[in-house]
């Protein structure tokens, strides 16, 4: 099956322009980035001041130029095609990459649903709407994460769609094990931590017809290389967080891209033939909540109690005063005590 040509990559800002100079991770001035872009240095000037305003931890040396601190070149699809296998990549109608979009989830939500068994991917270097559950946004500068969404069409509503998120998140965990990082666990409902705080998210959005087809879109944000700046931004909305390179893992990120994509749709084909079974055990190993005690928050108020781990269909097991309660959603938190 042939790929779908891309549409037309829309003109590069400046300050995409900027950045692809300085990926290298070398000096530049600001005299050698303005001829190169045919530009002002006023206007290079104001391209960083952007860059800075986006989290990009960006170095400036009198008599050097300025130099980026996490370097990392722009994602390319048809480097990440290239690394796909043959079986993978004739599953992938087309796969995009934009360095700015207001989220890639819905952007593919406002699309058509994709042919059976085929998928189409976005990526963005940039989200300025970028979301996570429940409406948080997704924090992450250009370069320094993995902003992925990918559409797929289920011939129907399965009984255990809403548990995909859990699936993903078994199938993230392969991806990142097949680049050889260890340690990665799994937090209910769609959270990635490593050494206890959080490497990534999934979010994943619904799209179906009555009695009819299931488009999903899958999103995952991936912490790469955030740099202070960013990890500090996200510490003050309350979150722990780290990256790839903290946790020892840096490799291109096309070959990151490339091995969660391999994953994904492996896994989706796994899911429509057998839903949650396959991966329970690998659920359950990876479990970050089990034997401690939480609080769920949820729409009947605060549970308090033992996480149990999860049923056969996904749902969190909490052992509270009252018994053991099942949870189909809702927010978790660890207790200290």
């Amino acid at each position: 099956m042939r790929p779908r040509t891309p549409a037309r990559p829309a003109a590069m800002p400046l300050v995409a322009q900027v950045y692809q100079r300085l990926a290298d991770g070398r000096f530049h001035s600001g005299e050698e980035l303005a001829r190169a872009l045919c530009v002002t240095r006023s206007a290079i000037w104001k391209a960083t001041g952007g860059l800075r305003a986006l989290g990009t931890s960006l170095e400036a040396v009198r008599n050097r130029g300025y130099r980026l601190t996490h370097a990392g070149k722009l994602l390319d699809a048809s480097g990440i095609r290239d690394r796909l296998a043959r079986p993978v990549r004739e599953r992938v109608a087309d796969i995009q990459t934009a360095w700015s979009t207001t989220s890639t989830n819905t952007q593919l939500l406002a699309r058509g649903f994709p042919r059976a068994g085929t998928s189409e991917v976005l990526l963005a270097e940039y989200q300025t709407a970028g979301k996570g559950r429940r409406g948080r946004a997704w924090l992450a500068p250009p370069g320094g994460a993995i902003c992925l969404s990918l559409s797929w069409t289920f011939p129907a509503v399965s009984h255990d769609l809403g548990a995909l998120g859990l699936v993903i998140g078994v199938c993230a965990l392969r991806a990142l094990r097949s680049q050889g990082l260890a340690g990665v666990e799994l937090k209910w409902p769609n959270d990635l931590l490593h050494g206890g705080r959080k490497l990534g998210g999934v979010l994943i959005e619904l799209r179906a017809e009555a009695s009819g087809p299931a488009c999903v879109v899958i999103g995952i944000g991936l912490n790469v290389a955030l740099g202070a700046g960013p990890l500090a931004r996200i510490a003050a909305t309350g979150i722990a967080a780290t990256d790839l390179r903290a946790a020892g893992l840096e490799l291109p990120r096309e070959t990151i891209v490339a091995a969660l994509l391999t994953a994904f749709i492996q896994g989706l084909l796994e899911f429509e033939q057998a839903a949650l079974k396959p991966f329970l055990a690998e659920w359950r190993d990876a479990d970050a909540l089990r034997g401690r005690a939480v609080n769920v928050t949820g729409g009947e108020g605060i549970a308090k109690g033992i996480a149990r781990g999860i049923d056969a269909h996904g749902a969190l097991l909490v052992e509270t005063a009252q018994g053991v309660r099942r949870f189909l959603s809702g927010d978790v938190t660890v207790r200290a005590d």
